[in-house]
């Protein structure tokens, strides 16, 4: 990731659009922050868990920035500058929102298919996150920078208090060091240190097979590609043994808001017989990508609508060339940031 401005102030005052910026150019503070933006709301995802609550966070950022740019004396890089102000908005909607759930979060899992539970709506859920698209940064979105966002990282940082979920993320995924980060959170380096500590017991704990990616590394594109399809063809043609056939023995599938997850071939295999395969109306899907993962975008047929809606965002966590979990996202309103259509004909 490279640095907008260099760290001297000296060379700070050189740059014409940060002058203009503190002029008032909105033009030019566009142009200074556009090459971060990217980069600034995974942040704002990884720390919030939500795409929605990282799109309201780097707007609030972007305007405190904005305001308090004539305050910004240069001495660190507006990077730096510019991150300190975006994890200190997340730290407060942390406090006034608390932390987001997957279903794994609240209970232990089913043994049989739940055929007459309703959403949780007394829940903040944790949301998927649309992958790099063309021209977003690096070589097919940057293996790293997906790693980052990967779903059971994301979602073992909403066990953490929002001090030890940003200084390991400023620290472990940003590369700013434990000095800095003491100064972008107004707190001594020892704390940083400390709060470090204490939260790479838990991320270890709640990941014990981090780096996912490196794993899809090995499997090249047409093979990824061709997992979604088989899933999605299974699902449309209500084909249980071919479904089986992709996961593996300890799969498991949950679909935040329902609360209700299934662990295990067999209860996994009950559910999906009794319910995606037998109960619900046609199904479409389109492949797409989502933390860094593959994934399908399902759509429903509706007859009152005459078309498949949108239903749901699967996220497929591989173990090889095989399904070792199934998170699927049930919102359509999770589609617009995706790129993807509200319906299909």
């Amino acid at each position: 990731m490279s640095e907008v401005l260099p760290a001297s102030s000296a060379t700070a005052v050189e740059n014409p659009d940060l002058a203009r910026a503190r002029e008032g150019d909105g033009a030019a503070f566009t142009r200074l922050v556009e090459p971060l933006r990217r980069d600034l709301h995974a942040h704002c995802y990884r720390m919030l868990g939500s795409t929605h609550d990282a799109d309201d966070a780097l707007q609030d950022a972007l305007l405190r920035a904005w305001r308090g740019l004539p305050g910004f004396a240069g001495r660190s890089s507006l990077r730096s500058w510019l991150y300190a102000v975006a994890t200190r908005t997340c730290l407060d909607t942390v406090e006034s929102r608390g932390r987001r759930a997957l279903p794994v979060d609240l209970g232990p899992a089913s043994e049989r298919a739940v055929v007459d539970g309703g959403p949780a709506t007394d829940v903040a859920w944790l949301g998927p996150y649309p992958d790099a698209r063309p021209g977003d940064g690096g070589p097919a979105g940057c293996y790293d920078r997906r790693e980052a966002v990967e779903l059971a990282f994301v979602a073992a940082l909403q066990h953490l208090p929002g001090n030890q979920r940003a200084a390991l993320l400023l620290f472990e995924v940003l590369g700013f060091s434990a000095a800095e980060i003491a100064t972008m959170m107004n707190t001594s380096t020892t704390s940083v240190n400390s709060a470090l500590a204490r939260a790479r017991r838990v991320v270890a704990e709640k990941v014990p097979e981090r780096g996912r990616q490196r794993t899809l590394r090995l499997i090249d594109d047409a093979r990824l590609r061709q997992v979604v399809a088989d899933y999605s063809t299974a699902l449309e043609r209500g084909d249980a043994d071919a479904l089986v056939a992709l996961l593996t023995e300890d799969v498991t599938w949950s679909m935040p808001p329902m609360p209700h997850w299934y662990r295990g071939i067999e209860a996994v295999t009950d559910f999906a017989v009794r319910v995606p395969l037998t109960s619900c109306p046609p199904w479409r899907h389109l492949p797409t990508g989502a933390n860094g993962q593959p994934a399908a975008a399902c759509y429903l047929w509706d007859e009152g609508a005459g078309a498949y809606l949108a239903w749901s965002i699967d996220v497929l966590t591989l173990r090889g060339d095989r399904i070792r979990e199934i998170t699927s996202f049930v919102d359509g309103a999770h589609f617009p940031a995706f790129g993807l259509p509200a319906s299909l004909p």
